[in-house]
């Protein structure tokens, strides 16, 4: 009996040791089908790429900033321009659709800017396109940054157009 206790007691020592998910990431829902298997990039593209990938289910956060705390639509796409770019960029969708340049749609680029209206006003909601047809985003309050096709029949009744900031 007190060998069972032992080892009860060392397994709950060592399970407080473990590491954990940081604190701005949702326990899993049940996965969605999406598949990445196809993506490709190059260059800067492949960075942005791998950067977006990475912020999969951090936790929106209205004004959010860093993977942290939480992330909105600008903020995400701020965050990852600045570390896998190295281009500063406001946090305001509006503000980026100003400075960067339209480009249509069988021009879209891995890191490409895809801008929404979804409040009623231009350029309320963006994402970055990530290819195949798919962008990541963060869609709203109780919610993760995810990955949804530019066919999804809410997104494309609200589509504004893309942007790149590449040349």
């Amino acid at each position: 009996m007190r060998t069972a206790v032992t080892v009860a007691l060392l397994v709950a020592m060592l399970a407080a040791c473990s590491t954990s998910q940081p604190p701005a990431r949702k326990a899993k829902a049940p996965a969605r089908t999406v598949t990445l298997s196809s993506l490709q990039a190059d260059g800067v593209g492949r960075e942005i790429l791998l950067y977006t990938l990475s912020m999969l289910d951090i936790e929106y956060q209205f004004g959010g900033s860093n993977p942290e705390a939480g992330l909105d639509c600008s903020g995400l796409v701020a965050y990852i321009y600045k570390n896998a770019a190295g281009v500063t960029l406001p946090h305001n969708a509006a503000q980026i659709a100003s400075l960067a340049r339209p480009v249509g749609n069988n021009q879209l680029r891995v890191g490409d800017l895809v801008f929404f209206n979804t409040l009623g006003r231009p350029f309320s909601h963006m994402g970055i396109y990530i290819g195949d047809g798919k962008f990541v985003h963060a869609p709203r309050s109780n919610s993760t940054i995810r990955v949804e096709r530019m066919d999804n029949s809410y997104f494309a009744a609200r589509y504004q157009g893309a942007r790149t900031l590449f040349d």
